[in-house]
């Protein structure tokens, strides 16, 4: 239907050039979670090279609540005209695995412009834990099976599905804990009432800094510069490994190609960008950039992943 409306639109109107117009009133970024969160960061560094790039007004809107869905549906109900457009995290593609009643599809109802950035979970545990190492905690866990638990910021999150394919993967049982946020879980592992979490490196670093938890891996294919001396979990003992938190900016379904290329095109340039990287390095992230194909792409293997990863964890679409 958006498709349609487009078309109609250049039909009523040919002289009009959406490339040459755009934009010609201020753009409206969705954010579908909280302010200063990674999210946020990304889209309002982009906002302000937009700004500068286009002469006009681009300004963030945080729409968060219901699992990110609240946020994301506005944008994919939104017109097909390039002035709202849609910041997210991978939450666009978990909802889809994890719940039977979605208001959107991430495939159908977006047209992605570029993936911006990814960023990996940390393995925090309790400095009481008898593990150095993630080899040593597996094998802890191996000879305790389900005794040690661990919290996650609720069922379906990063943090989770991080900690699902971990357990897949090393072949170990811990029991899961769900919280409300990612500062409760790590609370609780300060606290000692569990033995470890996943969290994003802002998170972690003071409390690792502090020696109030220990860090063991992170879900990443590299080392980052926030924690340099933690191992992934692949380099750490589970060759393969690799769960991501991501970044993308995308558009409603119907689009015009000539503004996404416009965006995208200028989105690369604030991605490769000193300010880019030194903002999200704090938060262990690191700015990508991928044609809007690519980013297709990648968001199609993600929901298949992760699919995978539900599904041989036992969780049931709620």
């Amino acid at each position: 239907m958006r498709w349609a409306n487009a078309l109609l639109f250049l039909f009523l109107f040919p002289g009009i050039s959406f490339s040459q117009e755009y934009p010609s009133r201020p753009v409206r970024i969705i954010v579908p979670s909280p302010p200063a969160g990674g999210t946020d960061i990304v889209a309002r560094v982009l906002a302000q090279h937009f700004a500068k790039s286009f002469g006009q007004q681009f300004f963030v809107e945080n729409k968060p609540g219901a699992g990110n869905m609240i946020g994301i549906e506005a944008v994919a109900r939104s017109a097909p005209d390039g002035y709202t457009l849609l910041m997210t995290a991978s939450t666009l593609a978990l909802n889809s695995v994890l719940f039977k009643k979605v208001p959107y599809d991430p495939v159908r109802d977006f047209a992605p412009i570029t993936l911006t950035a990814t960023a990996p979970n940390v393995l925090l545990v309790h400095p009481s834990v008898p593990a150095q190492s993630l080899a040593e905690f597996i094998a802890l866990a191996k000879a305790k099976p389900g005794a040690l638990s661990y919290g996650t910021p609720g069922i379906g999150t990063s943090p989770h599905l991080s900690m699902e394919l971990l357990k897949s993967m090393a072949g170990i049982d811990l029991q899961h804990i769900p919280y409300k946020g990612t500062a409760a879980a790590v609370t609780d592992v300060i606290g000692g009432q569990i033995a470890a979490t996943f969290a994003n490196a802002l998170t972690a670093k003071p409390q690792v800094d502090a020696g109030r938890v220990r860090a063991l891996a992170i879900t990443g294919p590299r080392r980052i510069e926030a924690l340099s001396n933690v191992p992934p979990v692949a380099e750490a003992g589970v060759p393969g490994y690799e769960a991501m938190q991501w970044y993308g900016l995308l558009a409603p379904a119907g689009t015009p190609a000539a503004i996404i290329e416009r965006l995208n095109a200028e989105a690369l340039k604030a991605l490769r960008s000193p300010e880019m990287k030194e903002r999200l390095a704090a938060d262990g992230a690191e700015p990508l950039g991928s044609t809007p194909g690519e980013f297709a792409a990648f968001l199609r293997k993600e929901m298949e992943k992760w699919t995978r990863v539900a599904r041989a964890a036992g969780i049931e679409q709620q």
